[in-house]
């Protein structure tokens, strides 16, 4: 074939492409006057089209042939990569990520738009209406996650430092700078935020670390054997309520919040009903600040059964809480 002949049929294939989906399609004639516009040629015969047109669906760029108005064979292509609906959901979860600039959606965006027709492009939401970005450090944040993709990938030890800010919105060092020593499990992406789980080699213990906390992160040469991990589990019974003593706890919640617990917890949790108002959680969590001040949350609508010191920590919590407020 030669050079006109494939550089045609490369321009036939994103006109269809770019114009024609399950609800658009072209006849001969329309695709005849899109390629004359795009190349400038007026020499297009229609058994040429119809020929390039069977090549294609030939080397597995579906065709799809439909009868129009008067016995006219309408053509389009309605084969992609994915779902408009799927395309919807990559877009809405870049459009929530707080961490992502306006800028920087707007170029992804312009991408995932080309995985479609226009058609259906123009139907999709646009960052200037929807941008939701805190303008975090996205600079750094994207370095990071280069670097912990491939501390993950590669198998090797991550050497960084971590820190938070201050209330003078100073970024303070733990542990005076020294640099921590992490080998990577997991990258994951919770509350707005992209998450490190791996284990902190000097306790060995799998930890948690905010991304757009790690400063001046390099992948060493050290290789390490990743050991059995749930990651489900950890973030299921850990992430959500932070790190502590793990223990099987029972709350009593009004059933206005089984929806809340259940999203907490999943459809799987243990919950069964104690009369027409109340059901119960039992259920395994981790003792920390962040468990207390989430049951603290929801008020008289929730109350700790057990265990026993659990209760009386939020009896501590409630008291001091009142005297802050009684003073």
């Amino acid at each position: 074939m030669e050079r006109g002949s494939n550089y045609r049929l490369l321009q036939l294939r994103e006109i269809l492409f770019n114009e024609t989906d399950e609800q658009h399609d072209m006849g001969i004639d329309e695709l005849i006057n899109k390629l004359r516009t795009l190349s400038g040629d007026t020499t297009f015969d229609k058994r040429t089209i119809k020929r390039d047109l069977e090549t294609l669906d030939d080397m597995d760029f579906e065709i799809v042939k439909n009868q129009g108005r008067y016995g006219k064979i309408k053509y389009s292509h309605q084969t992609r990569l994915f779902e408009t609906y799927q395309l919807r959901l990559i877009i809405d979860a870049i459009l929530s990520a707080r961490f992502i600039t306006t800028n920087e959606k707007e170029k992804l965006i312009k991408k995932i738009k080309n995985l479609t027709s226009h058609h259906v492009a123009k139907t999709l939401p646009e960052p200037v209406v929807f941008s939701q970005s805190a303008n975090i450090d996205y600079e750094r944040v994207k370095l990071n996650i280069d670097s912990v993709h491939r501390g993950i990938s590669e198998g090797k030890v991550l050497i960084y430092q971590y820190g938070k800010f201050n209330v003078k919105k100073e970024f303070e060092y733990h542990r005076d700078g020294d640099f921590y020593y992490v080998e990577p499990y997991a990258l994951i992406w919770q509350n707005d935020f992209y998450y490190l789980i791996g284990v902190f080699q000097e306790t060995n213990e799998i930890r948690h670390y905010r991304l757009d906390r790690i400063r001046n992160i390099e992948v060493s040469n050290e290789m390490f054997k990743k050991r059995d991990f749930n990651l489900q589990e950890y973030v299921n019974q850990s992430f959500h309520m932070f790190a502590g003593e793990e223990m099987r706890i029972k709350i009593r919640f009004h059933n206005s919040l089984v929806n809340v617990v259940l999203d907490r917890f999943g459809q799987e949790a243990d919950i069964r009903e104690v009369d027409d108002e109340h059901f119960v959680l039992s259920t395994k969590a981790k003792l920390s600040e962040g468990l207390v001040n989430w049951i603290l949350t929801w008020g008289d609508r929730a109350k700790v059964l057990s265990p026993e010191h659990l209760v009386s920590r939020l009896r501590t919590q409630i008291e001091q809480m009142n005297t802050l407020y009684t003073e």
